[in-house]
């Protein structure tokens, strides 16, 4: 009788199969293969002819037929990842303690440590790629200082960016030049490393000492807690080595970016901070970003915004005061303009700089959006988080203003106030649309000529003319 399996059950047995046939000591796995790849037939196929390219380059006189050196494997990557981290990878490989191997680092790299290491890093389990994450750390053994975590984040974050930007898939982003690492790089680092915890010590606030020590427990609870780790090493392999066979799914990790402007135009988000933002974002809503208004683009006023981010679904908003801090907040639902609180509890404040950080909901109450304008008893603005005249984000109708007020926290959002000063000033600020766009043809047949200049309908309403042709809308095909 002939067993037929579907690709995924293929795999799986592959791979319990492997398994068996090491534990029960078979012959072929004493000559060749001591450990249990994860790779399918097919993909292993693509590793081995990786290893074959990489063998084959000029060898270091010590280097024996079936490995390759520290110069190949530069050789071989070439611009597309930093020096730094390619010296990284190389250690990591090398460094592998394979069974019925010697223990300690070898002179170079075989094919038993490549397959093994890219298997762990690409496929395995938080344990398995905390093995090389240790190596690629510190070449020493046992724990690991708290300074090389921090310098490898950094290395990590910095290598992204690179292999991103040199294979051209930042996908509409820009990112900011300028000699050393952007400060964003430094910032997202800061923020994976202040995931660390100290095992079996009391967590401290602020980041981790960087004169403590983390052994190999410490590493692996990181990893685990901090699925960012794996996916940037995951991203900085495929795209170093340009593997095909197994596959990467970038849309999730970087949106697409979408500007309806000729011109050129430079977001106040780099790569970095868009990639810390969006992976706040529900996960249904991070494959596309779409540009509703820029102050650069469509001016400093109050009402343009209005009238380009209501109705358009789930936004984004970000702004950079005249101290240099950006911040911003994600609104889970379309604004509208109205003198009630809207939104739920999905919506949440962030920052990028000088640090990133995201707060969340905290059920106190439900102050998670608000927008207004042309009301004479109450506020005129755009806030989020707190109460009135006292918001964790607040951006006045006179454009250009705004307050951070959360002494010692906002309500909603559990936030410090966000910018330098508790009243503020500034001058940028943007917001995007997240995900798929809302049914523009319902939008486009429901949408009044009275509606073709939201700026010039506000400046009526604020300054107290009535429209006396509101009335003469035509009412809706459906009615």
């Amino acid at each position: 009788m002939t067993t037929v399996f579907c690709p995924l059950l293929r795999g799986v047995f592959c791979r319990e199969l492997c398994r068996a046939r090491a534990d029960m000591g078979n012959s072929r796995s004493q000559a060749g293969t001591s450990f249990c790849s994860h790779f399918l037939p097919e993909e292993q196929a693509e590793i081995d002819r990786l290893f074959e390219a990489l063998s084959s380059e000029t060898q270091h006189p010590n280097t024996s037929p079936s490995s390759f050196s520290l110069e190949a494997l530069k050789s071989h990557i070439g611009e597309a990842l930093p020096p730094e981290m390619v010296t990284r990878l190389y250690d990591g490989m090398r460094g592998l303690d394979l069974p019925g191997k010697a223990k300690g680092p070898s002179e170079s790299v075989s094919q038993e440590q490549f397959t093994a290491s890219m298997s762990h890093l690409l496929k395995g389990s938080f344990k398995e790629k905390s093995l090389v994450i240790m190596k690629m750390i510190s070449a020493t053994e046992g724990p690991v200082k708290a300074s090389e975590v921090q310098q490898f984040t950094e290395d990590l974050v910095g290598s992204v960016v690179h292999v991103l930007s040199y294979r051209q898939e930042l996908r509409g982003w820009t990112q900011k030049r300028g000699p050393g690492p952007p400060p964003s790089v430094q910032a997202l680092a800061a923020q994976l490393f202040s995931e660390m915890e100290l095992r079996g010590a009391e967590k401290l606030p602020g980041p981790p000492q960087l004169d403590c020590d983390y052994d190999r427990a410490a590493v692996e609870d990181w990893v685990f807690r901090t699925p960012h780790v794996a996916t940037f090493l995951s991203v900085v392999v495929h795209r170093g080595f340009l593997l095909l066979c197994t596959p990467l799914d970038l849309a999730t990790l970087v949106p697409e970016c979408h500007v309806d402007q000729e011109r050129g135009f430079e977001s106040l988000l780099d790569v970095p901070s868009v990639i810390y933002v969006n992976a706040q974002l529900p996960r249904e809503r991070r494959h596309r970003w779409r540009l509703l208004f820029s102050s650069e683009l469509h001016g400093h006023s109050f009402a343009q915004l209005c009238g380009r981010v209501t109705h358009q679904g789930p936004c984004v908003l970000l702004l950079e005061d005249h101290d240099g801090h950006m911040f911003g907040g994600f609104a889970s639902c379309s604004w509208e303009v109205k003198p009630q609180f809207q939104g739920d509890d999905t919506c949440f404040l962030f920052s990028t700089s000088p640090r990133m950080a995201v707060y969340t909901s905290t059920g106190y109450n439900n102050h998670y959006m608000y927008l207004n304008h042309g009301q004479q008893t109450i506020p005129n603005g755009l806030g989020m988080g707190g109460q009135h005249n006292y918001f964790g984000l607040w951006i006045d109708v006179d454009f250009g203003k705004g307050h951070s007020k959360a002494k010692p926290k906002c309500t909603t959002y559990n936030s410090p106030q966000l910018s330098a000063q508790e009243d503020f000033r500034f001058e940028k600020l943007e917001v995007w649309a997240v995900g798929d766009a809302p049914d523009w043809e319902q939008a486009k047949s429901s949408k009044s000529v009275l509606d073709a200049d939201p700026e010039a309908q506000a400046l009526l309403e604020i300054s107290g003319h009535t429209r006396h042709s509101h009335g003469l809308r035509e009412p809706p095909e459906d009615e």
